[in-house]
């Protein structure tokens, strides 16, 4: 019995080292969550690539939707294919080609553009939509924290996973209002070698393609 209460006073100092609070304006934040991501978020740091499948399940927990994304980031450069879609960020604007329509938009880089396909980016620039709650640590390391929106939106939630180890990303959730939800599974995630035309859409190399710059 003895050794028993010794493991769980040791358990629950573990969670209160991690959550630890601090009361803002914007309520409570937990700085033992925010420094754990800070410290993952710097293993995206320099250039990284990796792959990210994307399921959504309904209410029911029934697929209805799958897409697997290729992802090169380099902050605050990004570049995104998936399907048929492709997303070009410099840093500065970002370009959407939408392949079958033979069309690319061009808009200015938003504080807003936190795209769920980019993990990295959300993980790299969370603090401004999202405060961060450290939930749990599971037998294997993964440390579970999860992101609630400051606005109202669609999902009351995204889920993170990271190795508690290596502190790379391994999934997120995006937990909607309605009970459906996102599942986001990073793989082959390595440093990468890139260059600035990586991060630009080549209009010269696509003559054909219509360019509807927003800027």
């Amino acid at each position: 019995m003895k050794k028993l209460f010794t493991i769980l006073l040791l358990s629950i100092a573990c969670i209160s080292a991690m959550a630890q609070l601090t009361h803002t304006d914007k309520g409570a934040v937990d700085e033992g969550a925010n420094a754990f991501l800070k410290k993952a978020a710097a293993k995206m740091n320099g250039t990284v690539s990796f792959s990210v499948s994307v399921v959504n399940l309904d209410a029911n927990k029934k697929e209805t939707f799958r897409q697997k994304a290729e992802v090169l980031y380099s902050a605050p450069r990004y570049r995104v294919k998936a399907g048929d879609l492709e997303i070009y960020c410099d840093g500065k604007s970002v370009w959407q080609y939408n392949r079958p329509a033979n069309e690319v938009v061009v808009n200015n880089l938003t504080t807003s553009d936190d795209d769920l396909t980019n993990p990295a980016k959300l993980l790299a620039n969370y603090q401004k939509s999202f405060r961060a709650k450290f939930i749990r640590e599971e037998d294997d390391g993964t440390v579970i924290i999860d992101l609630q929106p400051y606005r109202s939106n669609t999902f009351h939630k995204v889920r993170l996973f990271i190795n508690g180890k290596t502190l790379v990303l391994k999934k997120m959730e995006q937990h909607n209002y309605d009970s459906s939800r996102g599942e986001y599974t990073i793989t082959n995630f390595k440093n990468a070698q890139a260059l600035d035309t990586d991060f630009a859409f080549d209009t010269k190399s696509h003559p054909k393609v219509e360019v509807v710059d927003m800027r």
